[in-house]
């Protein structure tokens, strides 16, 4: 994937996530779900992980066209 694909990636994964979180302000759900990626732990690293291994997984049919 290109550096700003990733990036962008990154970006929406753990906005959604930190809205799906607990705390009581936007900004304590941001801060906490960075720090959470920061530590390989969070749903938004658990996305990036779920889809590394759809990836791998789908890797042997790349070569077909449709």
């Amino acid at each position: 994937v290109r550096a700003d694909r990733r990036q962008a990636l990154a970006l929406r994964w753990i906005t959604l996530y930190s809205r799906k979180r607990g705390e009581k302000t936007m900004e304590e759900r941001l801060a906490n779900e960075i720090l959470d990626a920061a530590n390989n732990t969070g749903a938004s690293v658990k996305k990036k992980e779920d889809m590394h291994k759809m990836a791998e997984a789908n890797k042997a049919f790349a070569h077909y066209r449709f």
